[in-house]
């Protein structure tokens, strides 16, 4: 196929077909990279009140590096993956530091941010500065691999490289910022994971998948490992209507969100059991554990089995042990927290 056809054409579909997002409409690199960190492993429903919100109390880069990291954990609760969170807050503070809150206007030196990669940069330097540099995500993988007839793994080193080469050959020198969100829309409402729409397609004559019925077989991944299961008894110790909290702070899962007193083991355990063998909880009555129904949570590498088990702390025998302290319900509503716990709390009624 002419790459000067293909640009053309999918640039044509798109100016018929693109959904009316927010994002869409500006030049300012702070929405357009605001809007590219949230949608990152994120579905265009899910974000989009979480880029208004953002929008809404941080309306400048110079809000949001003055904001706490709290306020910024707390206003991402329940996109997940929080390490965006934590290096959108680092950005932000570095692009007022560096650059006087002015993102760089280049490619090469977006990537010297946190949180930055080489998608995230060429979105921004292609919308908002219309540099001619190809956006490569999971939506264009899929569109190249068909129309080309592209086996190579998409997530193999070969394979990066193979498909950020075609991009960028690919990509109109003339309008890069419509020529990226038009592949990215194709990918997203027509060429789907799952029954991509071939039959009224603009590429329907051309499409390699199409016309080999390769499409269920384009693009080609590397099987992931399976999610590693983990199991989690929380002990919900309370102090009248107050709950005892900390705040985590290890290089694992949630960091910097808030959680209760936790016991991890690699296999289902009793939970009461449990309470003896632990230094804290053994100071506790057995007899006087609550235990909530299990609950399932999964992450992209992992699954968590939680169960989650109230005590009454009489004798305040429990606060200022590995960083615990006790917190209102009201406090607990602000705090930063998984929405495994948010789950869990709202199930009970305790907030």
């Amino acid at each position: 196929m002419d790459k000067r056809y293909f640009s053309d054409k999918v640039v044509e579909w798109y100016h018929t077909r693109k959904r009316n997002l927010p994002w869409r409409d500006t030049q300012d690199p702070y929405k357009i990279w605001l809007s590219e960190i949230i949608l990152q492993q994120t579905r265009v429903a899910q974000g989009l009140p979480y880029y208004l919100r953002f929008i809404e109390k941080f309306p400048t880069v110079q809000a949001l590096a003055a904001a706490s990291e709290q306020e910024v954990l707390r206003l991402w609760q329940g996109l997940g993956y929080y390490t965006r969170a934590r290096n959108l807050h680092k950005c932000a503070k570095e692009v007022v530091a560096r650059f006087q809150g002015a993102f760089p206007d280049n490619f090469q030196t977006l990537k010297t941010l946190p949180g930055i990669g080489d998608y995230t940069a060429a979105a921004i330097a292609s919308f908002a500065f219309r540099e001619s540099v190809a956006v490569v995500d999971g939506n264009v993988f899929r569109v190249l691999a068909r129309i080309f007839g592209i086996d190579t793994e998409i997530n193999s080193p070969e394979g990066k490289k193979v498909f950020a080469t075609l991009a960028n050959e690919l990509i109109s020198t003339k309008n890069p910022d419509q020529h990226n969100q038009a592949i990215m829309e194709f990918g997203a409402l027509y060429c789907t994971p799952g029954k991509p729409d071939c039959d009224t397609c603009t590429f329907a004559t051309t499409c390699f998948a199409a016309k080999n019925e390769l499409q269920d077989m384009l693009p080609v991944k590397t099987k992931a490992k399976a999610a590693r299961p983990r199991y989690f008894y929380y002990y919900v110790i309370r102090k009248g209507k107050s709950m005892l909290m900390k705040k985590r702070d290890q290089k694992d899962i949630w960091h910097g969100l808030y959680d209760f007193y936790v016991v991890e083991k690699v296999k289902p355990a009793n939970p009461v059991k449990l309470m003896a063998q632990d230094p804290l909880l053994k100071k506790f009555n057995q007899d006087d554990a609550t235990i909530s129904k299990k609950y399932k949570h999964v992450l992209s590498h992992q699954i968590i089995h939680a169960t989650f088990i109230t005590l009454a702390d009489q004798r305040s025998q429990a606060a200022g042990a590995d960083g615990l302290k006790y917190y209102s319900s009201q406090k607990i509503s602000d705090l930063p927290k998984p929405v495994l716990i948010s789950r869990f709390l709202e199930d009970y009624q305790l907030l």
